[in-house]
């Protein structure tokens, strides 16, 4: 396999808000990229920057140096590779950046193994911005011998990347993201039920920020939050629907590894319920109308 320094190959497998935004940083790096997503309107944008947008998954690895999954779930990661399996060559270096949890997980490792794949475990932390900015906070699981081949591909996505133990395969990485998710869906919903009861209160919300303001209770994400709240203004960067599902999946390994975490499952019925009240594609903090009835 070509090393990073010639002319590198990509296929990025889901343009959502995160892989949109990877692709893009990559082949202003000058890599070669090529881009495949489920509805193909969503990446169309991309060729303005050289990279080839492709109908199908197959077409996207077919000759790829690097495979980089960014999709929705597992499943869908799942289908994208099977999908893709008849052009993936043996030995291609597979970054799984998706949050995928740890009930899928275990097929996409099979799925590695099946076609002789060098699997990386490496979901990401950040949002809209970062991910543009390249920016991002990587968490990464793999080979000694891939590290190196992986983490120039992470440096050009992110800022930092967190290596820690197991080969890929184990989960480690995905495992780690779900325990982050669980602390931010605890400051989106936090940040909304604190607004919202300062709203029912007949709170100035304004008065409860600067409270808190500069002292321990005090954190960015919080502002962040609260600001798109305030405005009445909610451009996505995690959606209602994608935080529902974390949620969902924080749950579902919490259950399995025997721990009682009860606000996972509050967050998830926070989450659907702001979703049925219209606002699913909508910022994660579009929760906070969860909280009042229509």
């Amino acid at each position: 396999m070509a090393d990073l320094a010639d002319n590198t190959s990509v296929a990025v497998l889901g343009t959502g808000i995160m892989g949109f935004a990877m692709a893009r940083n990559l082949a202003r790096a000058g890599l070669d990229v090529r881009a495949w997503n489920r509805t193909r309107a969503r990446a169309e944008l991309l060729a303005a920057d050289g990279i080839r947008v492709t109908d199908t998954p197959a077409q996207a690895v077919d000759g790829a140096d690097v495979v980089l999954t960014m999709l929705l779930d597992g499943p869908a990661v799942l289908d994208a590779l099977r999908r893709a399996a008849p052009q993936l060559a043996p030995g291609t270096l597979w970054l799984q950046m998706s949050t995928v949890g740890t009930e899928a997980f275990a097929p996409l490792a099979q799925c590695a193994r099946e076609y002789g794949l060098h699997l990386v475990d490496a979901p990401v932390l950040g949002t809209k911005m970062p991910a543009e900015k390249g920016e991002l906070t990587i968490l990464a699981a793999g080979p000694l011998d891939v590290r190196e081949r992986a983490a120039q591909v992470f440096d050009i996505v992110g800022r930092s990347t967190r290596w820690i133990g197991g080969d890929g395969r184990s989960g480690a990485a995905s495992r780690l993201k779900l325990v982050v998710n669980s602390w931010v869906l605890t400051l989106i919903n936090g940040a909304g039920e604190a607004l919202a009861l300062a709203k029912g209160l007949d709170v100035d919300p304004r008065d409860f920020l600067a409270a808190v303001e500069g002292g321990p209770l005090d954190v960015p994400y919080l502002r962040m939050k609260a600001e798109l709240i305030l405005a009445d203004d909610y451009p996505a960067s995690f959606t209602v629907s994608a935080a529902r599902k974390d949620a969902r999946l924080i749950a579902e390994a919490a259950e399995e590894s025997g721990v009682r975490i009860d606000m996972a499952a509050a967050a998830a019925e926070r989450f659907r319920r702001a979703e049925e009240l219209g606002h699913g594609e909508e910022d994660g903090a579009a929760a906070y109308f969860a909280s009042f009835d229509g």
